[in-house]
């Protein structure tokens, strides 16, 4: 016995190990080196852990069911020579001035508010399935380093990419892709939360986007880099780069607002979102996410709130249930929301004000007994159970929720209040990031909850079957979380697990509709800071 364990041990210095990961062992490197050749997040080649938040940088869009749709649908709309960017009066009615250096008469990009006019349009025309899918986070260098990973290989350094279901799936020819500015109107205000009134802040900065320093082109190289993290530099002007909150209501509202806001204007004004305008039509409409049910980019969906952060007010009004504002009567509530936050218990939280209940950050237990079709509310409720399987009790509460013409509420996750990270090679288990700590997942992490695909295929069968047709939002979010914590592994296992739910819209359109009658549209809300210095260097080496 010792013999044969010396020969294969042996042996086992001389075959390459198929189980090594290259990406995981690149991660873990830069964060205890604090330096990596391959890049950084940042300004600064030998501090890979230089910048952990959001940049100005254009943004990819990808649209499916648009060429040849008509005005206010087809891309042509909004790029080139209809590009707000190229008109003073249109950055005017924009931004409230025209911002230094943002008038471009070359410009090809579109603006963020764009995506909610194409998808205004797309219901004034009558197209029944208007889907619009969010990687929180997702900048045109994140999908090129998901993509090199995924493909082992450079496949290309512009454009609109390749080794993604987003990124080469034609939709019989309907497909389009331009990029955006995502900049708010204004960085800060005022924000009394209690009262829900915004003032003016007299420290704040307005938006913009000066594309010459900047870059005209998702995939330039910036000639000020830190004009993009909002800095002033000593030719750039200072101009803010946004939230999700702001990113998301200029999305789903078609406004520029400050940073913070869900679905409220620079003037502190509701303002109804595509989603209030579909449901007014007869349509249903559902919010799917990996991250918290209410975190910015879902709430940004359907709810009123001057802080993105009262989040247990943001579910209610999601679930159409009275809120701080909508106290005397709610908002109707979305007919599908699946996400995460689940376990997520507080005592105290001020982001939240004085109506705060202690326990879940995200949802009372009133409002989830209210809700509950058992207790006469409209919901059929699956919830993370011990020993559950996750996507097994979703699709059967889902077909519950169809055999009882009743809506569908999902709500699961892992502490943090997200979904698992699958990290670049699927298995689950992250390196280390900034705070140079990793998660960890229990095998009943993994088993009882559903991936970001399942929750799409349940929300898909509730709402298909509404005559009328639906609108539907799903979000990639921990895009964006995998970002703030500068790691490449988490964030290229996000890129694939969205692009996994894209196929999930895709593969559904192709069986039960077709791109006649649907319009979706796969975009970020906003950029973070990783800058590929040799990209070669995330190419696994040969086994």
């Amino acid at each position: 016995m010792p013999r044969i364990f010396l020969l294969l041990t042996f042996a086992s210095l001389l075959i390459p190990q198929a189980n090594a990961d290259h990406i995981f062992e690149l991660q873990t490197n830069a964060i205890k080196d604090g330096k990596a050749e391959f890049g950084h997040w940042g300004w600064e080649k030998d501090k890979y852990m230089l910048w952990g938040t959001h940049s100005n940088r254009l943004i990819p869009v990808y649209t499916f069911g648009t060429l040849n749709s008509g005005e206010g649908i087809n891309l042509q709309s909004y790029v080139g020579k209809n590009s707000i960017y190229r008109s003073e009066k249109k950055l005017t009615d924009l931004y409230g001035q025209v911002p230094e250096g943002t008038v471009n008469p070359k410009a090809e990009y579109m603006d963020q508010t764009d995506v909610f006019r194409i998808q205004k349009a797309a219901l004034k025309a009558g197209k029944k399935n208007i889907i619009l899918v969010v990687f929180d986070g997702m900048d045109w260098q994140t999908t090129q380093s998901a993509s090199i990973i995924k493909l082992n290989k450079i496949a290309y350094e512009s454009g609109r990419g390749t080794g993604f279901h987003f990124q080469d799936y034609k939709a019989d020819g309907t497909t389009q892709f331009t990029t955006m500015v995502t900049a708010p109107y204004v960085d800060n205000v005022k924000i009394d939360v209690d009262e829900q009134t915004i003032s003016e802040d007299p420290n704040s900065f307005r938006g913009g986007y000066a594309y010459e320093f900047a870059g005209a082109q998702a995939w330039d190289t910036p000639a000020e880099p830190e004009y993009l993290m909002g800095r002033k530099t000593k030719t750039a002007p200072r101009q803010p780069y946004t939230d999700s909150a702001s990113s998301a209501v200029s999305m789903t509202a078609g406004i520029k607002t400050y940073n913070a806001a869900i679905n409220i204007d620079h003037n502190g004004k509701m303002v109804d979102t595509i989603a209030h305008l579909a449901q007014k039509e007869g349509y249903k409409v559902g919010v799917v996410t990996s991250v918290p049910i209410s975190h910015a980019t879902p709430a940004s969906a359907y709810s009123h709130n001057v802080k993105r952060h009262d989040y247990q007010d943001l579910t209610n009004d999601l679930l159409g249930v009275k809120s701080v504002n909508h106290p005397q009567q709610p908002l109707q509530g979305v007919d599908v929301l699946i996400g995460a936050g689940y376990g997520e218990v507080r005592s105290k939280d001020s982001g939240q004000g004085k109506n705060f209940v202690e326990g879940n950050a995200y949802l009372t237990a009133q409002t989830l007994n209210e809700i509950d079709f058992r207790n006469g509310g409209k919901y059929v409720v699956a919830i993370r159970q011990q020993g559950v399987d996750g996507a097994e009790q979703l699709k059967e509460k889902a077909e519950e929720a169809i055999a009882r013409d009743s809506r569908l509420f999902g709500f699961f996750g892992v502490k943090g209040g997200h979904l698992p990270y699958q990290t670049a090679d699927g298995d689950f288990q992250p390196a280390i990031g900034r705070k140079k700590t990793a998660e960890k997942y229990s095998k009943a992490d993994l088993r009882e909850n559903p991936n970001l695909s399942e929750m799409t295929e349940a929300a898909l069968s509730v709402l298909e079957k509404n005559e009328k047709g639906f609108w539907l939002m799903v979000e990639a979010g921990d895009v964006d979380w995998a970002n703030h914590d500068n790691n490449i592994d988490n964030s290229a296992g996000a890129v694939m697990s969205g692009d996994a739910a894209v196929k999930v819209v895709t593969d559904w359109v192709e069986k039960n509709s077709s791109w006649d009658e649907t319009v979706m549209i796969v975009t970020a809300d906003h950029g973070h800071f990783l800058v590929l210095e040799k990209p070669e260097l995330l190419v696994s080496p040969a086994e």
